[in-house]
């Protein structure tokens, strides 16, 4: 089915292929099922388009299937006067030419059975397996005299959840909704646009995500009809107008087929009309539209190989425009879309965008998921009692969107919370990957910043994050990331830590923003603190004050403390006499004892016992440069029981600065509390023991 090549004039129909007389369906259905050696009438053209995709197919399912939504939907009709079973039909056959296996075809006639008839969910299980019971039971809509307005989107819910476990699931509503849309116009106005709407919000982005381009396209067009009825119709007299456009595409599609003989590369050159929506987003980006803009050139080929040597025979043989190549089959789309763009200057001076593909990747292209058939077939150890339900299976597109999504949906119970976010997180039309520091990936919305990988990865204990480290160099949480970044978050010890109101405005993720607000919501004084989380206050006691003891084996010897390490009890210490007579103490891994040893013979020393009163200690701390940061590093100190003798701080390099304090404690005991309370502050990555160059 092709997504660009349609009928402006018809809601977006295909050219070339004719329209399914749904009322002359309708009347086969109602002459009810046909004798036992041969498929009922009504379904030939489903019949026909599965067998075009799949020769050998058992289509013996599909008409007990039919026999059985026949027989239930006898005597309902659609809001057009046409049977109701038109409607399925008419699904399956879209699906059928798309090239979904037998199972969702099954489904697909059935899926509105358990909604509308009095078929039941064991029935359909029993007569046709539990995969086709579980694609069934995850488009049936909920009752909306259960959930009252919260039908719609807990429906969506439910879907999106079933979809999580099965992709065909999604495959059959797109179907259903692009059927209803064709058919929408028998609806009042009001009803028509909110549908639309929906459609625009929801459907729309979902199809392009499963990389359904023909639903996606064509649900574009019908939505833009009657959303945008000016400017849809100024378009379809613009396309009317120049219906001429595709002579300058044949004109060069002759000429490169031309060229692609001569050196021997087989492929088929295609003129692809664009869609509706397509032509009015090229008006509106360019201006007054030339015949080559109505269109673009496919070329199909046989291996991945060929394809970029038809892309070196074109820009050869052509101008080409440089600035327009994007290579998709090296790095595909995130919805599985593979395909080479570029853009070449044809005979008559007009630019031409060519699209350059083999022929299984022009069926995904157009197909996206429903071209895997079923992509859980070979999933080891599914069987058919397992398939369609089993736990945790793997998504078959690129992983990310999807996992994501069932993820934070949990976390949104509101049902409207959940509508309004789901229909922001589809409007991030765009994905990446970025890989974790520890081993893994991530896949996160384009936009998406270091918050948003914190969450992803980390879940609430995101809480924590004082900040990243990307590609290895330490950036601030608001950091952008981009496509093939290696991340790694960096978390507080204190599990009390919670998020700044500030972190909202990085968030890009539902799952981000939710657990923020969430945490936000739970702590509300953290409002007050616009640059800083929340910390318990560090109480703790103070001893006595006096000078700390050491022991010398050179007793009439002045003894200091180094200040290059500013030992404190319990620190293993080492300590050498220098000029003076002084003995000087250091720490044991201080790197001044190793160049003195060269030079110097140690002198035994040790603390006196019992004694850790009033101690002098440098410390140093890396933090992300922020607003009060020094503010509450100091405050945080002082509620520790430290005296700042001394600060500096140095210039930021790269959003880090680093802070140096020398304090006074009245008790060494209390230097791991007060390490710990620096830390504690956000912004605060690392806190450490000063070691600095002294003199031998």
């Amino acid at each position: 089915m092709s997504a660009e090549a349609t009928s402006p004039g018809v809601h977006g129909r295909r050219r070339g292929l004719p329209r399914i007389d749904l009322r002359r369906l309708g009347r086969a259905a109602l002459l009810g099922p046909a004798s036992r050696d041969r498929l009922p009438d009504a379904i030939g053209h489903v019949a026909d388009a599965h067998r075009a995709h799949f020769p050998d197919a058992d289509l013996s399912v599909l008409r007990r299937a039919y026999v059985l939504a026949e027989a239930s939907h006898r005597g309902q009709y659609r809001k057009s006067g046409e049977p109701y079973i038109t409607h399925p039909l008419a699904v399956t056959l879209i699906l059928a030419e798309l090239g979904a296996e037998t199972t969702t075809l099954t489904a697909a006639i059935l899926h509105d059975t358990v909604e509308d008839t009095d078929v039941t969910l064991d029935q359909v299980g029993r007569e046709f397996g539990k995969e086709v019971r579980y694609l069934v039971d995850g488009v049936t809509k909920l009752e909306k005299v259960d959930y009252g307005a919260a039908a719609e989107p807990e429906t969506f819910r439910k879907m999106l959840v079933a979809t999580g476990n099965d992709v065909r699931v999604m495959s059959i509503k797109l179907a259903d909704r692009l059927h209803n849309m064709r058919t929408l116009g028998v609806m009042r106005p009001e009803k028509q646009e909110r549908i639309a709407k929906v459609t625009r919000d929801v459907l729309v982005p979902l199809a392009e995500r499963l990389g359904v381009q023909a639903i996606k396209s064509e649900l574009e067009d019908l939505v833009f009809a009657i959303l945008c009825r000016e400017d849809a119709a100024r378009t379809r007299a613009l396309i009317s107008e120049n219906a001429s456009a595709g002579d300058a595409l044949s004109a060069t599609a002759d000429a490169l087929g031309r060229v692609l003989r001569e050196a021997g590369i087989s492929a088929e050159v295609l003129v692809r009309p664009r869609h509706l929506v397509s032509v009015h987003r090229s008006r509106l980006k360019r201006g007054e539209l030339r015949g080559t803009d109505f269109g673009r050139l496919l070329v199909l080929v046989s291996e991945d190989a060929d394809c970029y040597g038809v892309l070196g025979e074109l820009h050869t043989c052509f101008t080409p425009v440089i600035s327009e190549f994007k290579d998709f089959v090296a790095a595909p789309k995130f919805n599985l879309y593979q395909s080479l763009h570029t853009a070449v200057v044809g005979p008559d001076g007009a630019v031409v965008e060519v699209l350059i593909r083999t022929h299984q990747m022009h069926k995904v292209a157009e197909a996206g998921v429903v071209a895997l058939g079923n992509p859980y077939a070979s999933a080891p150890g599914a069987n058919e009692s397992t398939e369609g339900e089993g736990e945790g299976a793997a998504d078959p597109t690129r992983p990310g969107w999807l996992s994501r999504l069932l993820e934070w949906q949990q976390s949104a119970p509101d049902p409207d919370t959940f509508w309004t976010t789901l229909r922001a997180d589809l409007a991030q039309d765009r994905e990446l990957t970025v890989f974790r520091a520890e081993g893994g990936m991530l896949g996160l919305p384009a936009g998406a910043t270091c918050v948003d990988a914190a969450y992803a990865q980390h879940g609430e204990a995101a809480h924590r994050c004082l900040g990243a480290r990307v590609n290895g160099r330490l950036v601030a949480l608001g950091t952008v990331l981009k496509d093939g970044d290696t991340v790694q978050i960096l978390l507080a010890h204190d599990t009390s830590s919670g998020p700044s109101p500030e972190w909202l405005e990085h968030a890009r993720t539902p799952a981000a923003r939710i657990a923020i607000t969430g945490w936000l919501a739970a702590h509300p004084d953290a409002a007050a603190l616009p640059d800083a989380a929340p910390r318990p206050p560090a109480v703790l006691s103070a001893g006595p004050r006096g000078p700390v003891g050491v022991v010398s084996d050179l007793p009439d010897a002045p003894v200091r403390l180094a200040g290059c390490c500013t030992p404190v009890p319990p620190d293993e210490i080492t300590a050498f006499q220098v000029r003076g007579g002084t003995v000087t103490v250091h720490r044991t891994e201080c790197p001044a004892v190793r160049r003195m040893t060269l030079k110097r013979t140690p002198v035994p020393v040790s603390w006196s016992a019992g004694d850790t009163a009033d101690c002098h200690v440098t410390l140093r701390a890396e933090s992300f440069g922020r607003p009060r940061l020094m503010a509450d590093l100091t405050e945080a100190m002082s509620t520790a029981g430290a005296a700042i003798i001394s600060a500096t701080v140095e210039p930021p390099i790269r959003q880090r600065v680093r802070h140096t304090y020398t304090v006074q404690l009245p008790d060494a005991a209390l230097l791991p509390g007060l390490m710990r309370a620096m830390r504690d502050v956000p912004g605060v990555y690392d806190v450490s023991r000063a070691q600095q160059p002294a003199e031998a």
